[in-house]
Formats: C-alpha cells, sequence, structure tokens
C-alpha cells in the first residue's frame, strides 16, 4: 500500500513542477521502489533459530560444565551405598628380623588378620538415596542452566530481528524523505512551495539520521549478544532474521499453572532437596544405633599349634546428647528449611507464570491492534493528506508527518512482535514447554 500511495505522491507532487516546464528531479517511481524493497541476491543465508539455540547448546561451556557436575554426582551414589573397604594386616613377633620367630617362646608368632566395617542395616541405603537425589537435584540445576541459555539466544534474537527491522526501515524512510525533499526544493524554486517545507523536510531527514544512528547501535548490541552466547567472536556477522509469524499461546492461565508446577526447573530442584533432607532425618536416626566390625587373625607359632581368632566389635554411642541428638535436629531444620524454599519457589513461580504470560496477552493484543486498526487508519491519513495536497487543503509538512507516522507504527510493530515472542520464551522454561515455534 505504501508503494502505490509514494507513487501517486510522487506524480501529485511533480505535476506542477512539469507543467511548468522546469527540469523536476529524479521522480520516485514504481522501479525505483522495486529496488529498494526486494531482497538483494548478495544477501546471507537466512538465520535460523533453531540452528542457534543447537549451536549454542553444543558449544556453551557453562551448559557443558553444568552437564559434567551432574554426571560426577551420579558416580557418588554406587560410591555411597558400598561397604567400607576392608583392612588386611601382616605382622610378627620375635626377632627383629621380618617374619622371624624365637623357638621355645610361646608368645613369638608370625600371622595375619583381616578385618571388615559393617554399617547398622539401612544405613547404607540411606546414604546412597541421599546422594541419588543430590545428583537428581544437579540435574536439575544443569536444566535450568540449559534453559536459561536457550532463553538469553531467543531474547537476543528476538531483539536483533528487531532492531534489524527498525534499520531497514529507517533506511527506506530516509531515502524517501530525501526524494520528497527534493520534490519541495523543486516547487520553492518555481514558486509553487514555501522555503518551510524544504527546511522543515531537512530537519526530519536529520531525525531520521539520528534514530537510524540509535536503531544500529542496538542492532550491532544484539549481534554481539547473541555472538557471545554462541561463543563466537563478537565481530563475527550475522545475517538478518528472516520475517515471521507470531506464534499463538495454544494454553490457559490455568494449564500453564500446572505445567509448571509439573516442569518448573527451580520447583523440582527444591522437591529433590525436601526428599535428599528426608531422607538424611532417617540417616540421622539411624545413627543412634551401633555399627559393627568383623575380623580373623590367623597366627603360625613355632612348636605350638597354629592359631584362629575372630572378633566382633561394635561402636557405643555414648555421646549422643552432643553428637546423634544435635545430628538429627541439625537435619529436622535442614528439612524444614528445604520445604519452605520449595514453597516460595512455588509461589515465585507463579508470579512469574502470570506476569510473562499478561505480558505476551497485551503484546498480542498491541499486534492485532497495530496491524488492523492502527497502520491502515495511518495509511488512510497518508492518502486523505495526499488528495488534499493536490487541491491545496494541506502543506507539504503535513505529508511529511503522515508518512512518518506510517513507518513509525510500522517499526513499532516489529518491536512489539520481539515482545511478544520474548515473553513467550521466559515462559518456556517455566513450563517446560515450547512456546515459541
Amino acid at each position: 500500500m505504501i508503494r502505490n500511495l509514494l507513487v501517486l505522491l510522487a506524480f501529485a507532487c511533480l505535476w506542477p513542477v512539469l507543467g511548468e516546464g522546469q527540469q523536476a528531479p529524479i521522480p520516485l517511481t514504481v522501479q525505483t521502489l522495486s529496488a529498494e524493497t526486494a531482497p538483494q541476491a548478495a544477501q546471507a543465508k537466512s538465520l535460523g533459530l533453531e540452528d542457534l539455540v543447537r549451536e549454542a547448546l553444543q558449544k556453551n561451556p557453562g551448559v557443558r560444565s553444568a552437564l559434567r557436575q551432574v554426571e560426577a554426582l551420579r558416580h557418588r551414589v554406587p560410591q555411597a551405598k558400598t561397604l567400607p573397604d576392608p583392612t588386611v594386616s601382616v605382622g610378627w613377633a620375635g626377632n627383629i628380623e621380618p617374619f622371624s620367630v624365637q623357638h621355645g617362646d610361646p608368645s613369638s608368632y608370625r600371622g595375619v588378620s583381616a578385618s571388615q566395617s559393617v554399617p547398622f542395616p539401612g544405613k547404607l541405603k540411606l546414604r546412597g538415596e541421599i546422594a541419588d537425589r543430590e545428583a537428581e537435584a544437579a540435574y536439575w540445576d544443569y536444566e535450568a542452566v540449559r534453559r536459561r541459555l536457550v532463553v538469553d539466544v531467543k531474547s537476543a534474537y528476538y531483539d536483533y530481528f528487531a532492531a534489524s527491522k527498525a534499520v531497514e526501515i529507517t533506511k527506506k524512510n530516509k531515502d524517501l524523505l530525501q526524494k520528497l525533499s527534493s520534490i519541495a526544493e523543486a516547487r520553492y524554486r518555481v514558486g509553487k512551495g514555501v522555503q518551510q517545507d524544504v527546511l522543515r523536510s531537512q530537519v526530519e531527514i536529520s531525525l531520521l539520521l539520528q534514530r537510524l544512528t540509535i536503531f544500529e547501535q542496538l542492532q550491532r548490541t544484539a549481534e554481539a549478544r547473541l555472538n557471545t552466547l554462541l561463543f563466537r567472536d563478537p565481530e563475527t556477522q550475522i545475517p538478518s532474521p528472516p520475517s515471521f509469524e507470531p506464534a499463538k499461546i495454544g494454553h490457559s492461565l490455568d494449564e500453564l499453572y500446572t505445567l509448571a508446577r509439573e516442569q518448573d526447573t527451580g520447583l523440582q530442584r527444591e522437591q529433590r532437596m525436601v526428599e535428599r533432607n528426608q531422607y538424611a532425618v532417617l540417616l540421622a536416626q539411624k545413627e543412634y544405633r551401633p555399627d559393627f566390625g568383623v575380623s580373623y587373625m590367623y597366627q603360625q607359632r613355632p612348636d605350638l599349634p597354629d592359631m584362629h581368632g575372630f572378633t566382633v566389635t561394635a561402636n557405643v554411642p555414648i555421646f549422643y546428647r552432643t553428637k546423634q541428638r544435635e545430628s538429627v535436629l541439625e537435619q529436622t531444620h535442614q528439612l524444614a528449611s528445604a520445604q519452605g524454599s520449595k514453597e516460595n519457589r512455588q509461589t515465585e513461580l507463579f508470579f512469574a507464570v502470570k506476569e510473562q504470560y499478561l505480558l505476551a496477552k497485551s503484546s498480542e493484543q498491541l499486534l492485532k491492534l497495530y496491524s488492523q486498526v492502527v497502520v491502515p487508519q495511518s495509511s488512510l491519513a497518508l492518502e486523505s493528506s495526499m488528495a488534499s495536497y493536490q487541491v491545496g487543503g494541506v502543506d507539504f509538512l503535513t505529508i511529511f508527518t503522515n508518512f512518518t507516522v506510517v513507518l513509525d507504527y510500522e517499526v513499532s510493530y516489529y518491536r512489539e512482535l520481539a515482545n511478544y515472542q520474548m515473553a513467550l520464551a521466559r515462559l518456556e522454561p517455566l513450563v517446560g514447554v515450547e512456546l515459541t515455534q
């Protein structure tokens, strides 16, 4: 629509000048607009969000570090469930020479012994459960890092998309305003316009250049942010993202609450820590029970029969007041702390879900408003000002203003589209499902 309006505007503005037989500036033709809006043949390959996310997950050292931590803690589980290592000893009594004995002395011997500590039944299993829950909590920490990285990549991508669109639109706006400024100058030379139109058009172009500088800086910042998340050199050139349609919110707020309760990494981690501390309380209570030790000894004595011996030992928890009882109290407080942390996370989680959901719904409404009401109405206002300008009803400044308004709303549309997608992206790690596709 803007293309047709500009063609009509060019003919309307140039007709009085051409009627005077004066040389006119290069007209704004359909061919010129097509060259500006058509994709260039040398444009780089389109940027794919899925490819960027995959690359970031593969190369980001933070994700790899968190995964290594999970693997390390999983190897701790079988260690915690295994008996302590047995001990073996070899010795002699008699001469200083190794393994030599004194004949005629019944106390002289050489022998070997072996012993094994055996925790009270159930302790090893509880220690294994504690280690397992710690590994599970570490897994959800890893999942949080992974999801956070995906959100960061998507947010940087949508920021880059909005900034690239703003730069593209502003450049087109600048080129067209320069052509309209040339028309104003031509009309002023032949006495059909006023100098104020020429001066104001030059001011508008300067203001547009200022905005273009800001948009280009935002584009470069978003590009550098993307490169950092992808573990690339910050100066790596990234092609402009292709246009896309806004995603649909396929879940109600209650459904999102349910998904968040089941899939949120923070809540799942807190649940694993609650379970871990429950097992820790049980283990602390079992520490009132003694551990055992079993040992076997074999002695070889000169001039006397060989000797065999068995020993069973058990520790006696006589210091339970300051040890076992305090340990139970410690683990009980740790459990209460973990339960409180879980409840706090659930409260914060529901607020975060609703906040991002409301942001997404608000942006969705604004997108509909821009695409269905604001842009069409501003385009009609531009058409009306053009028609009035042909009969002298409005000045040239009104056309400048209406034309700028149309393109400003287009920039706002893409910015709001990015905000909408970013709100959905920030919902994804909370509910554990893909929403931006």
